[in-house]
């Protein structure tokens, strides 16, 4: 098995699905650093560890499903959901997808680039009508390493200068058209693994319109969004992937804009 593969495995079963925070160690080196979003959740025992523990009281019964693994020995990417019933909510259920971009040291984590999709955990705890979770990775620990691709990474960075248009890339849980953004993307990092290539992008501009639940005199605010996502190139094009963007957080962070006599 792949080493840094072999330690996703011990994240997911023996920390993750298990609930059990005593491994960390073993897992995360003591400055751990997690971004989501605008925030940056560094030290593992000072912040990481009470932050997963919340969510494990939350929800109790979490489990972790993984749907795709890449990884080009360096550096590896995984797309997942998590789902479970909240006791803050009269135990209702809900799934939600997740992509982490994670570094490594060669031995233990060091950080970790994540977007989950919390927009729509919200609407299923508030309606009550939990989504199917995707299928599983057939093999996920048994995912090979695989050198990385300039050509792939060009061909997504000259993608994402255009906007990264959905086109055959699944966008959050299927619905495209919730959120418009006038954008300027800053690439803060990506990677390959062969003809995968996984990414994370700060998106700046004005919102456009099409949030659930933002009142539409916003429209025109200063907003920013983070997204992280996996895609694959073939025939030197994007031809498929998924992106996880952070809409809840962005919904909380529009403000609106000041009228200057």
């Amino acid at each position: 098995m792949d080493p840094f593969v072999a330690l996703m495995r011990r994240y997911v079963n023996d920390y993750t699905n298990r609930h059990d925070t005593s491994v960390c160690p073993e897992l995360m080196e003591p400055d751990y650093t997690l971004r989501m979003g605008p925030h940056v959740v560094g030290g593992r025992d000072e912040r990481y560890v009470p932050a997963a523990q919340k969510q494990f009281t939350q929800f109790p019964g979490l489990c972790l499903t993984v749907h795709e693994i890449i990884c080009n020995g360096d550096r590896l990417a995984m797309r997942f959901s998590e789902h479970g019933a909240s006791v803050r909510h009269g135990g209702a259920i809900a799934s939600w997808q997740g992509i982490g971009l994670y570094r490594w040291n060669g031995t233990k984590l060091v950080e970790n680039l994540v977007e989950q999709d919390y927009q729509a955990r919200r609407r299923q705890l508030a309606d009550g009508v939990p989504d199917p979770v995707a299928a599983p990775a057939l093999a996920p620990w048994d995912t090979q390493a695989v050198p990385a691709d300039p050509t792939a990474e060009q061909v997504v960075r000259d993608w994402i200068a255009d906007g990264a248009p959905a086109g055959a890339v699944r966008v959050d849980d299927g619905d495209t058209g919730v959120l418009q953004l006038e954008p300027s993307d800053v690439v803060d990092d990506l990677f390959s693994a062969g003809q995968a290539v996984a990414f994370r992008i700060t998106r700046d501009g004005r919102y456009a319109g099409g949030l659930d639940g933002v009142d539409p005199a916003l429209v025109g605010a200063p907003s920013t969004l983070h997204l992280v996502g996996i895609v694959h190139v073939a025939g030197g094009r994007v031809a498929g992937g998924q992106i996880i963007r952070d809409r809840l957080g962005m919904a909380r962070s529009l403000q609106p804009v000041e009228v200057k006599a």
